[in-house]
């Protein structure tokens, strides 16, 4: 009973003991300029003496180092292996799909995930409503960037000059009566989207047709997909519609964190 007592606490104080180097790690990878020997305890939540030894310890492994000079500690090569690797085999395309599966449980909608490709917003996978009334993109789908929720949403989160240089490449043509066709107007919708997080397509696409989305973003805040909702106007109107927003910027969120990016 007394070994098996002491392998349990043997193993928590190991758990212990990587939670500790985790917090330490993060902690240096959210200081940018590295932190001294104090601030890296302060920040971790960890008494000196344990920060030193986890310091020490990770040092050893090469995932921080120390600058003599300054004092600091930051991270270091060891763990940007790790996170390179993690980059190499990250698809945005399979980690998205249970969340847009709990989107369409949690709405009752089809939800969607698009990405960029020639200009176009491309719908690269979809969970369909069970509802008869479905939206009309179909996976493989592509719309113009200004028509779609989706491709707002990215266009939002793009340099402006990647954007305008998009728009003026493909045109700004009319999909309905509703859809945007003036630059000036976009860009000014598009600032707001950058500030609540999520874009709406009131039947700019398809006349009877709304959608939702949010752009899931990389480590530099750039965009790499955007998921949605869509669905008839005559389900979405303008209570659910933000419902609907608070739902899919939480998704997008947690999607963009889950792929190691900056949420918005």
């Amino acid at each position: 009973m007394a070994a098996k007592d002491a392998n349990e606490a043997g193993r928590a104080g190991q758990v212990r003991s990587i939670t500790r180097a985790v917090s330490v790690l993060r902690a240096l990878a959210e200081s940018g300029d590295g932190l001294t020997l104090s601030e890296t305890a302060a920040a971790a939540g960890l008494a000196a003496s344990t920060a030193h030894r986890m310091l020490t310890t990770l040092e050893s492994e090469r995932f921080v180092r120390f600058d003599p000079a300054t004092g600091c500690w930051h991270v270091g090569v060891g763990a940007f292996t790790v996170g390179a690797a993690f980059a190499r085999t990250r698809d945005v395309i399979v980690l998205a799909r249970p969340y847009m599966r709990r989107l369409m449980e949690s709405t009752g909608e089809t939800a969607n995930i698009f990405l960029e490709s020639g200009g176009e917003a491309v719908c690269m996978a979809q969970v369909e409503s069970r509802h008869q009334m479905r939206a009309l993109t179909r996976v493989g789908g592509r719309v113009k960037m200004h028509w779609s929720g989706a491709g707002k949403a990215m266009l939002a989160h793009m340099r402006p000059e990647h954007a305008r240089r998009i728009l003026a490449e493909h045109g700004m043509p009319a999909a309905t009566a509703r859809t945007r066709t003036d630059p000036d107007a976009l860009f000014e919708e598009l600032a707001r989207i950058r500030e609540t997080g999520v874009a709406v397509d009131d039947e700019e696409n398809a006349e009877g047709l709304r959608c939702v989305a949010g752009a899931v973003l990389n480590e530099t805040g750039a965009p790499v997909a955007a998921i949605s909702v869509s669905g008839p106007k005559s389900r979405l109107g303008e209570e659910r519609l933000g419902q609907l927003k608070e739902i899919v910027a939480r998704v997008v969120g947690e999607v963009t964190r889950e792929y190691g990016g900056r949420p918005a």
